[in-house]
């Protein structure tokens, strides 16, 4: 927020975060637009690249529906039944036929950039709780697993 109480959403702002994200290790970078993990509803731009693997999850809490709306850039958006079978993906761009999705929570659903420099708006209810062991798909590989980038290549494959 600055002195006027506003922050504004801008395309310099969306290349900012996504320089960062093609900066970070984890090639994803999130801006919060809320003032702490406390807040009562979290606000957030969300950068990734290609090369980033965000491990399926879901969100229990019954509060903790999802929204996802792009940005810059495009993005695949899988969901799974509880096997791990993919029973919907979707891609979704600013400009494309489908801008955004609302995921409801329980829902096992993963999101990962189709090209660079990619951003999405992200909301969901507060406050941040980590992800426990039930939220996290034991069937998808963990984040840094060996087998976590062909993992991601094969969920791509769905977009070629």
């Amino acid at each position: 927020m600055n002195e006027y109480g506003a922050t504004l959403i801008s395309q310099a702002l969306l290349r900012e975060v996504a320089a960062e994200a093609a900066c970070n290790p984890r090639r994803r970078k999130n801006r919060n637009l809320h003032d702490s993990d406390h807040a009562a509803a979290h606000r957030l731009f969300n950068a990734l690249e290609p090369d980033s693997y965000v491990r399926a999850h879901r969100h229990l809490e019954a509060s903790k529906n999802e929204t996802i709306i792009a940005l810059r850039g495009r993005f695949g958006i899988v969901l799974f039944d509880d096997t791990g079978a993919v029973v919907k993906h979707v891609e979704i761009a600013p400009e494309g036929t489908n801008m955004g999705i609302d995921i409801a929570h329980g829902t096992w659903h993963t999101a990962f950039a189709l090209e660079p420099g990619s951003v999405f708006f992200e909301a969901k209810a507060g406050p941040y709780v980590p992800l426990v062991e039930a939220e996290k798909a034991a069937w998808a590989p963990a984040e840094g697993a060996p087998d976590a980038m062909a993992y991601l290549a094969r969920l791509r494959a769905l977009f070629a």
